[in-house]
């Protein structure tokens, strides 16, 4: 039950943020007029009313979710990806190769991650694609330890040792025994880091670091909501609403795909 609201909930968010845009008779999320400024849920036109600078709140809630979950598919990607393979890599080689590859990111581990992210956003300059790369800093190094923890889990099982005394290449015991066992984790672990990434988008660009203004993300719509929250606090409610549904919903997603796994 609670596997299928959470991945519910998860598919509903991507087709409303991803395809909503281009179905729903919405807006420009940008360039609002000050005439309409901080109208009222309900009022015509504007189901959620609009911000101080007169752009519809539905509009850029919905683009904003965009931003978000473009930032977090993208950085648990080039995670998987990029991270994945050299845990992968390094938990089958083992020895000196392992070691040097461990140690490189347990430098990148030791830094705090929040700390490390801040300082690349600020060096790199506020932008989406920026964002991405900055957040990617603290996913690659996470994703290959437990890719590598996986790894060497499979790597005593009695199949895989068959394998390599049959001769088989390496790379065909990489890609045929190694990666199917381990992506199970890796997805679970994904799901989590999913949610923790969206977050840190949010606080990326609360503190102006991540995605600019004027493009909404659920970041800075709390940021810009904030300011005027004694009078609008509608404003600050529905970003902070999304963010709360989304990472609850990957939080619940990723918890239901590990106990499925742990029951295997």
């Amino acid at each position: 039950m609670i596997t299928w609201l959470s991945g519910s909930t998860v598919v509903l968010l991507i087709l409303l943020c991803f395809v909503g845009p281009y179905v729903l008779p919405l807006q420009s999320p940008v360039g609002g007029s000050v005439l309409d400024s901080a109208l009222p849920p309900g009022s015509p036109g504007h189901p959620l009313g609009t911000d101080v600078n007169g752009n519809d709140v539905l509009s850029r809630l919905i683009h904003g979710g965009q931003a978000s979950l473009t930032v977090g598919i993208a950085v648990n990607v080039i995670g998987l990806v990029v991270g994945g393979s050299v845990g992968a890599v390094s938990g089958y080689l083992g020895g000196k190769s392992d070691t040097a590859i461990m140690r490189v990111l347990d430098v990148l581990i030791a830094f705090p991650s929040l700390v490390l992210v801040i300082v690349l956003a600020q060096v790199l300059g506020p932008s989406l694609p920026n964002t991405i790369i900055a957040l990617t800093a603290f996913s690659i190094p996470a994703v290959a330890r437990i890719a590598r923890s996986s790894t060497m889990k499979v790597m005593s099982m009695p199949y895989l040792q068959a394998a390599q005394l049959a001769g088989s290449p390496w790379w065909r015991i990489l890609f045929r025994h190694i990666v199917p066992n381990i992506v199970p984790q890796l997805t679970n672990f994904l799901m989590l880091g999913m949610a923790i990434v969206i977050v840190t988008e949010g606080a990326l660009s609360f503190l102006g670091l991540g995605i600019p203004a004027p493009n909404p993300s659920w970041g800075n719509m709390v940021y810009e909501a904030q300011q005027s929250m004694s009078a609008t606090p509608q404003l600050v409610l529905w970003p902070a609403l999304a963010l709360l549904v989304t990472v609850l919903s990957f939080n619940l997603l990723g918890e239901s795909i590990r106990d499925e796994v742990n029951t295997r």
